[in-house]
């Protein structure tokens, strides 16, 4: 696919995914995101990935749907609305259960449906700038699909402060919470996340961290007695693995190992 309105790089191990629309302070509509969906498939089966970098050109992160977008929708029956919206819940899905570690890289505001991207990435690097937010109540509308992952990643009662309220908070909020974990300086923004990255990327086998990732995304929703059975499963998956043979092998040898 040729894209519009995001671009796409690998360099070191990296998957560089960049929102592309300052001019509309890159808001999402059903063709950005039928890209970012796109891009995030074409990561998945990059070699050359093995860390997603999610972020954004201009100013601003993202600041959420295109209102000219949903302003159109309204003609739209409730069968194409719904479909619209299944569209972008494909996207946070994907992004939430993406097998390769995905990093959100907020340089600026990120708002409703901006701070849903954010809030569906395993890492959030930000800037102390940015502001965080989920606006949609004061517009009349609902965050209705980023509250799914919302109340797993903070619970109720941060999840109905922010999402009742509709108020910004500053970056050293979101990471005091647990929106965003790392607040750094603009300037040494692109430098902390290539550490971290490389960190990952060097000292992590990415077979070990996809299924964590898998379980993660799955023992939630699952009663005390069948998340654990699928625990032990899993932990027994992941002694037959090549990575887990190679990994203990390095360790009993003292050998390093460079994943």
């Amino acid at each position: 696919m040729k894209y519009k309105y995001i671009t796409y790089q690998t360099d070191q191990r990296r998957a560089y995914i960049n929102l592309n629309r300052p001019d509309k302070r890159n808001a999402l509509n059903g063709e950005v995101v039928t890209e970012l969906l796109d891009a995030f498939d074409k990561a998945a089966l990059d070699s050359d990935c093995k860390v997603v970098i999610l972020g954004a050109e201009g100013k601003v992160f993202c600041a959420g749907a295109d209102l000219a977008y949903l302003q159109e929708l309204q003609s739209n029956t409730f069968d194409e609305n719904l479909a619209d919206s299944r569209h972008l819940k494909s996207l946070f899905l994907k992004i939430y259960t993406f097998p390769k570690v995905v990093i959100g890289r907020v340089h600026g505001h990120a708002i409703a449906g901006g701070c849903g991207l954010a809030t569906v990435c395993d890492f959030v690097f930000t800037v102390p700038e940015a502001k965080f937010g989920y606006t949609e109540v004061k517009i009349g509308f609902v965050p209705a699909l980023v509250k799914v992952f919302l109340l797993r990643k903070l619970g109720e009662a941060q999840a109905r402060k922010l999402l009742l309220t509709g108020d910004l908070i500053d970056a050293a909020e979101a990471c005091d919470i647990g929106i965003a974990q790392y607040l750094v300086s603009s300037g040494d923004l692109d430098t902390a996340i290539a550490e971290f990255s490389e960190r990952l990327i060097k000292g992590n086998s990415e077979k070990s961290m996809a299924l964590t990732k898998e379980m993660i995304a799955a023992i939630p929703s699952m009663p005390l007695d069948e998340a654990l059975e699928y625990a032990a499963e899993m932990n027994a998956h992941a002694r037959e693995t090549d990575d887990c043979r190679k990994g203990i092998a390095s360790f009993l040898d003292k050998t390093s190992l460079d994943w």
